[in-house]
């Protein structure tokens, strides 16, 4: 790449990594599946196994997201955003579904300036200063 370019923002990842237990029989299933060619290893089972009970209960899902005003998705935060917020005299009440985070250059005392609450289902990325800052405002 050449040196005098720059990627203006961080690209996020697209997934978070996740531990799970599982009984050894359980895993062996698993396994047993995978060396049958109905999966292409471990990994590709589980996420089908969660799409699938995610499918099977969308419309669940659909209502409670409704229900709790969620956003949907990836949602980032700049520090441009929380300034704009700022100068209104508002406060964010941030509800995610997905990944919601907030810019690195985003100081702690914007941040409690601006957010009166956060709820994130899935993941939260944000500075540990920002993160500990609000962190009685984080359900």
């Amino acid at each position: 790449m050449n040196s005098n370019v720059r990627e203006l923002r961080p690209k996020p990842p697209e997934t978070e990594k996740i531990t799970i237990n599982l009984g050894y029989v359980d895993l062996g299933h698993v396994d047993l599946m995978v060396q049958e060619g109905f999966y292409s290893n471990r990994t590709d089972f589980i996420r089908t196994a969660i799409r699938n009970q995610l499918e099977r209960h969308a419309d669940v899902v659909k209502q409670s997201t409704a229900r709790k005003s969620l956003d949907l998705g990836l949602r980032n935060y700049s520090r441009e955003d929380l300034e704009a917020v700022q100068r209104a005299g508002e406060m964010l009440h941030i509800n995610v579904l997905g990944l919601a985070s907030i810019s690195q250059d985003v100081t702690p005392e914007l941040a409690r300036a601006t957010i009166a609450s956060v709820s994130v289902l899935g993941a939260w990325h944000a500075s540990a200063a920002v993160k500990a800052a609000l962190a009685d405002r984080t359900r």
